[in-house]
């Protein structure tokens, strides 16, 4: 109990938001070469040594740390540092992080990551914690992004690795011929026959509406249907729920197409492809409520039985995701967010990881699951995610944070690290 009465004396007797204020003019205003600039940035940090002095000197023994906290954190998000303390015990050694709608939200930072959070990731970088950006993004979207905000020094220093198109690659510069990883070369044949046969047809096969009213992403391991309407109007929700019915058919006839002499439907039953469209709305149906309530939507749900052995092992190997109002996907389960982060660990030498996994999506959800299921870290989540990840996140540590402000958890997690082992 020593350390929360040390949070509440540091609250209460000292002014942590003015020193804040100061801490933060100093980190991300730099002196310039300008000389009424720099006469206001020496002032500033001339008042912050000596706030932070009278915090080291009331706190004998941990008063820089203590400074520290106070100068990073609000009561709030310090208080929520040391509850994730004291009950994990364990400093965060590694960030996984989502990019799009997660470090940055088009709707308060201009699409933009936050001037802050780049500050805070270039400070846990400096405490020897690696980073791997997790994300649907191509390759070269990331880089170019993550040096312009974080630096080439940062990027190539061999503690940043890059998970890229949902788990397709895994590129972690300074790293010799580990430096970019092909998770795609242990697909087998039939896997990527499927999804070549699936991006072939899509759009060619598709019903006028979705045709129009979508536009293809993805690469050969993953076919995505996006809007061409702005992301959770009406339009959009519309148009990606049918999508959605559509990729389940069309997957459906795609296994029956190939389960004549194929090596995945050598055990596949002789049926015509209604049945196997039947088959592949049932699996996914169960597995997922929210494409559930899609296909319940459009009086489209399979009164089929669970699909037969040799179908349901097939299925098993791919992922139908439904993102409401925004995406519509099939990507192979071999290649996901997970076994890129695995790979992406391995290669930064992470060998007992405690992760902080921040994500918003079904994809992220995974990442945070096999942390927990592996006591290997901690998941945040922005207020506006997916309600599953949402649900991981409030049933775990809480830790969800308004949209533009992943800033807050990084803050909330360095408060941890700094208690953790601590008095």
């Amino acid at each position: 109990m020593e350390r929360y009465d040390h949070l509440y004396r540091l609250y209460e007797e000292f002014d942590a938001e003015t020193l804040r204020a100061y801490q933060d003019f100093v980190d991300l205003f730099p002196p310039v070469d300008e000389r009424v600039a720099l006469s206001y940035w020496d002032d500033a940090s001339d008042e912050l040594a000596a706030r932070r002095k009278e915090i080291r000197e009331s706190f004998p023994g941990t008063g820089e740390t203590y400074a520290d906290i106070a100068a990073r954190a609000t009561r709030d998000q310090a208080f929520t540092g040391l509850d994730l303390a004291t009950k994990h015990d364990r400093a965060v050694n590694a960030l996984v992080l989502d990019v799009d709608e997660t470090l940055r939200s088009a709707g308060t930072t201009d699409n933009e990551i936050p001037r802050e959070t780049l500050h805070l990731l270039t400070e846990f970088h400096e405490e020897g914690v690696p980073i791997v950006v997790c994300t649907g993004q191509t390759l070269e979207n990331v880089k170019g992004f993550l040096i312009q905000g974080l630096g080439n020094a940062i990027v190539h220093s061999g503690e940043l690795s890059v998970v890229y198109e949902a788990g397709t690659g895994v590129f972690t510069p300074g790293h010799g011929p580990d430096t970019k990883r092909l998770l795609y070369d242990d697909l087998s044949e039939d896997v990527t026959g499927v999804f070549e046969a699936l991006r072939r047809r899509v759009l060619s096969e598709a019903p006028d509406r979705i045709r129009r009213g979508c536009h293809l992403q993805g690469n050969e391991f993953n076919v995505t249907l996006k809007p061409n309407f702005e992301t959770g109007s009406e339009a959009a929700t519309e148009v990606i729920d049918d999508a959605l019915v559509y990729l389940l058919d069309l997957l459906g006839d795609v296994v029956a197409e190939r389960a004549v002499g194929e090596p995945t439907g050598r055990d596949a039953p002789a049926a015509d492809a209604d049945a196997y469209a039947d088959w592949t709305r049932a699996y996914y149906a169960e597995r997922d409520p929210e494409i559930r309530a899609v296909l319940e939507d459009r009086d489209a749900v399979s009164a089929a039985v669970e699909p037969p052995d040799g179908v349901a092992t097939f299925l098993d190997r791919v992922d139908v995701a439904y993102y409401e109002g925004d995406a519509a996907e099939v990507a192979s389960r071999e290649l996901n967010k997970v076994v890129g982060v695995e790979a992406a660990f391995d290669v930064l030498g992470v060998d007992d990881p405690f992760a902080l996994v921040m994500g918003d999506s079904k994809s992220d959800l995974r990442v945070m699951e096999w942390a927990a299921e592996s006591d290997a870290g901690i998941a945040a989540a922005p207020e506006h995610a997916s309600e599953s990840v949402l649900d991981h996140v409030r049933d775990t540590d809480g830790l969800v944070f308004a949209p533009g402000e992943a800033g807050a958890v990084l803050r909330t997690v360095s408060v941890c690290n700094a208690l953790v082992g601590g008095d």
